[in-house]
This record gives C-alpha cells, sequence and structure tokens, in this order.
C-alpha cells in the first residue's frame, strides 16, 4: 500500500523544467561578483550621465572664455578648463553621452539588420543565402574603417545622425555571420520540421520560435558589439573622423593628448576621459564575459 501511494506521489509530482535564458544569465551574474558590480556600474554610470548632462546647456558650454584658458581644477571647474576656457566636466558628461548614444544607436540598427538578414539567411538557405553571403564577403574583404573615414571626410556638414549611418552601413556584417551559423544548424532541429508540417508560416517560424533560442547568442554578441563601437567612435573622434569639433566626445578630449605641452603640464584636459574610456571597456568586458559563459551553460543544458 505504501509503495502505491509513493508511485502515486512520483507521478504526480512534475518533472523540473529547464531553466530559461534569463534565469541562466542571472545565475551567472550571482556566481560573478566582478560581473554583478561591472553590470551595476554600468547602470548607475550610463544612468547617471544621461540625466545629468539634460541639465547642461551645450551652447553655453562650449562658449570660449581667454580668461579661463587651462585653469586647473577648482571650485568653479572641477577637472579644470581647457586651452578656449570650456569646462572639462561638463565636455565630459556630454561627450560620454554622445560617445555611448552613438554607440547603442549604431549596435541597435547594425543588430536589427544582422540578425534579420542572418536568420533568414540561415533558414530558407539556397539561393537566397548564396545572394547574400556575397554581399557579405564584398563587405568583409574592403577596409571597412578607411572607407568610413572616406565617407565622413566627402559628406559636407555630417551631423550625428550621418555618423551614425555611416558606420552602420559597414558594421552589421559580423552579426549576419555569426546568427547565419547558427541559424543553419537551428533550422534543422525537430520542432523547425514540425511547425513546417503544421503549416505555420515561415515568418512566425523565424522570429517566434527560431529567434527566441538564439538570445543568449544575440545578447552576447550585441553586448559586445556595443563595446566594440564605442571604442571605435571615440577613436574616429580621437583621429579627427568622428563628431564635428563643436560636438564634445570622449575621442576628442583624449586627443588633447597630442599637444606635448598639454600632455605634461594639463592632465585634467585629457585624463577623465581616458580613464573613463577605461572604466567603460572594462565593465563592459566583465558584463559580456558572463553573458557568454550563460550562453554556452545555456547551450549545453539545451
Amino acid at each position: 500500500m505504501a509503495e502505491k501511494q509513493t508511485v502515486d506521489v512520483e507521478k504526480k509530482t512534475p518533472a523540473a523544467s529547464p531553466p530559461t535564458g534569463i534565469q541562466v544569465i542571472a545565475r551567472e551574474f550571482v556566481k560573478d561578483k566582478l560581473a554583478m558590480f561591472s553590470l551595476i556600474f554600468l547602470i548607475v554610470l550610463i544612468g547617471g550621465i544621461y540625466v545629468w548632462s539634460f541639465m547642461i546647456d551645450q551652447t553655453e558650454l562650449m562658449k570660449i572664455s581667454l580668461r579661463d584658458q587651462m585653469a586647473p581644477p577648482s571650485e568653479t571647474y572641477w577637472l579644470g578648463a581647457d586651452k578656449g576656457g570650456r569646462d572639462i566636466l561638463g565636455q565630459l558628461i556630454i561627450g560620454a553621452r554622445n560617445s555611448i548614444t552613438i554607440a547603442i544607436s549604431v549596435t541597435l540598427i547594425t543588430g536589427i539588420i544582422g540578425i534579420a538578414i542572418g536568420l533568414i539567411t540561415g533558414y530558407f538557405g539556397g539561393w537566397i543565402d548564396n545572394i547574400f553571403m556575397r554581399i557579405i564577403d564584398f563587405f568583409i574583404t574592403i577596409p571597412s574603417l578607411m572607407i568610413i573615414i572616406v565617407f565622413i571626410s566627402i559628406v559636407p556638414k555630417y551631423t550625428v545622425v550621418t555618423f551614425v549611418l555611416i558606420m552602420s552601413v559597414f558594421l552589421w556584417v559580423g552579426t549576419a555571420r555569426l546568427v547565419r551559423s547558427k541559424a543553419l544548424s537551428e533550422s534543422r532541429r525537430d520542432y523547425i520540421n514540425a511547425s513546417k508540417t503544421m503549416g505555420t508560416s515561415d515568418a512566425v517560424i523565424i522570429f517566434k520560435e527560431m529567434m527566441p533560442n538564439l538570445s543568449s547568442i544575440l545578447i552576447v554578441e550585441m553586448t559586445l558589439n556595443f563595446a566594440g563601437n564605442v571604442g571605435l567612435e571615440t577613436g574616429l573622434s580621437y583621429l579627427g573622423f568622428g563628431l564635428p569639433q563643436s560636438t564634445p566626445s570622449l575621442g576628442t578630449l583624449v586627443a588633447y593628448a597630442n599637444d606635448p605641452f598639454i600632455l605634461e603640464n594639463a592632465w585634467w584636459n585629457w585624463l577623465p576621459a581616458s580613464l573613463l574610456i577605461l572604466l567603460l571597456m572594462l565593465a563592459i568586458n566583465y558584463v559580456g564575459q558572463a553573458i557568454r559563459r550563460s550562453a554556452d551553460a545555456r547551450q549545453r543544458l539545451g
């Protein structure tokens, strides 16, 4: 009698469902304290930058004040002033906002294009895959960075929007290739064949069934792309091919170090922006590593 009751209880007890992608990511962050700290740091830092930037008048900030040239840090200028007498702290906040906004915009645009093309080519294969792969191969063979610099140089009076669009045209290829390779293997799974047999539309299969199963990989890719886009924007601005001179950027602040006098005697012009870029890159890298481990764990769990 006792054995029968035990069997009945075991039959009624539902099998433990595998953890979702979000649960695996959360578990990885709880285990990795450095990644958790980096995530909190990024949220607080980016949120604080955006809130603070709304309280700064960029027009007033960029006005030249010759009497405050190269002013060292003080109660008036917490991080000193540049050679035009403009507040470094205000430029740091506005510049960080611009750099992060551009990186987020480029990441979203290239992510949407790359994910859509990768899923479609991986799902359908055949001539559609061949056409897009030849286009992707063409973009890979050209020196994208040099082409971006050329476009920026020949476009008259370019703006932040123009800058974002020029970068986005050339930076979707890597995401498309990665997603396409994952979608090719995913399209051969039994649940995809079952959905096709049941008459489910291709769009539903691609975006409601296949894409959620690739969500961990997509999150990792978007996170790492965001870090890369921050570095690319600041690098181009440092070289003078980024935002216009009238628009603050982290790269333009770091470029002050090109002047030997400023490099040696006015560290407050370039050091804060350099440290902020370093902290951003480290934090994003730690968060990306945690998400990548989560994706690997999720893949092992099926």
